[in-house]
């Protein structure tokens, strides 16, 4: 199973690498992780997704809350939540594909960024899936360089990973 766990946790040299040790001690893949500070510089928020059985999760973050520098753990996929990854890929189509091209932007909502005679640079943002789905419609137009954020996320409602 895919989760999705976000983390807040003081910014100090080190926490980041004690954060992963967890997973990597279990033997655990983290599929992308992102990491940035908050509102409050000395604190920052981890956003790491994984695949794996529940019970190895949960007992990943039963380790992450005994932490010195974790504040916060809260498992997204608890409950409703958003989530958004960035991608920007370059194609490079031949000439008879423009047109089918500005068909598939137009259709997976992308943001040109750079278009020029032979490389057209695009941006799109939305769930990991729907980016996958991307790709996916863009394999034809050459693709020859993808670069993915990793997801973020956040809880709906109420729920919230504040201090």
């Amino acid at each position: 199973m895919r989760h999705i766990i976000s983390i807040l946790l003081e910014n100090e040299a080190g926490a980041l690498s004690r954060v992963s040790g967890l997973f990597s001690a279990r033997a655990y893949n983290i599929a992308s992780l992102t990491v940035a500070p908050t509102d409050d510089d000395s604190i920052s928020r981890i956003t790491v997704v994984a695949y794996g059985e529940d019970a190895v999760v949960e007992q990943i973050l039963k380790q992450l809350n005994k932490l010195v520098d974790v504040i916060k753990v809260l498992n997204l996929n608890e409950s409703e939540h958003f989530e958004r990854e960035i991608m920007l890929i370059k194609v490079a189509p031949d000439e008879p594909q423009q047109t089918q091209l500005q068909v598939v932007i137009e259709s997976i909502a992308a943001k040109i960024l750079v278009a020029d005679d032979d490389v057209t640079t695009l941006e799109l943002t939305d769930t990991c899936s729907s980016l996958n789905q991307a790709i996916a419609k863009l394999s034809p137009f050459n693709i020859i360089e993808v670069v993915r954020s990793g997801a973020v996320g956040i809880s709906s409602g109420t729920t919230t990973l504040k201090i």
